[in-house]
């Protein structure tokens, strides 16, 4: 059985994209089961429905606390039955209990070379400190906010004149690319979570998880 996503979404939906057309081009062998939002409007609902995808919503303002809003997600997450749940630019802190729950098959990719720059503005932060180089890294997800053991990782070249929203743009070319392969590796059972650490091939990943500098932008 080929193995099962259910990809989270906020926003538009561009790391998704990156997901379909990598499940269509046969790069992931893996079914996307379901794409679900905490965003009636968001965007990628729309791009799943048009690739024949299964959404849901599960608004999170119609929630009392987090924890009722969690346990709704986990809920409807279960239904699709997903051997993977993948993160992708869905802003909602999860909690301690949903994470265990899926420990171990949960993904997130971050827009900075972590550990560098955890949680937001992660791109004008990297300019302030006059880094020369970015990136994202894709991660297991674990308790510790964007502190998961680390997959994968692709950098990019900070340039002089550099706004945040060149950046951001620069360094999402990469998420595209690294996202899905994480994925594929974890699909082919190449990819697990020992513990606090991130095994590819039963190899333990470096700290800051594989370096994928051959996708790095000019």
């Amino acid at each position: 059985m080929p193995c099962k996503l259910v990809i989270l979404i906020s926003g538009s939906g561009s790391n998704l994209q990156a997901f379909i057309d990598a499940a269509e081009q046969g790069e992931l062998p893996a079914d996307i089961a379901a794409v679900i939002s905490n965003r009636p409007a968001a965007g990628g609902l729309e791009r799943a429905a048009q690739a024949g995808i299964a959404t849901a919503v599960v608004d999170h303002t119609g929630f009392a606390n987090r924890d009722d809003f969690d346990a709704a997600l986990r809920d409807t997450i279960d239904s699709f039955a997903p051997d993977l749940v993948v993160l992708a630019g869905f802003m909602r802190i999860l909690g301690a209990d949903f994470v265990r729950h899926f420990r171990g098959r949960m993904l997130n990719i971050h827009p900075s070379l972590l550990p560098k720059y955890p949680g937001l503005h992660t791109h004008q932060r990297a300019i302030d400190a006059g880094d020369t180089e970015a990136g994202a890294t894709v991660h297991f997800v674990t308790e510790e906010l964007d502190g998961g053991p680390p997959i994968l990782q692709a950098q990019v070249p900070v340039k002089a004149g550099d706004t945040a929203e060149l950046l951001a743009a620069r360094v999402l070319e990469q998420e595209h690319r690294i996202y899905p392969l994480a994925a594929r590796w974890f699909a082919e059972g190449r990819l697990t979570l020992n513990g606090n650490q991130a095994e590819l091939d039963d190899n333990a990943l470096p700290p800051t998880g594989f370096p994928f500098h051959c996708v790095t932008a000019d």
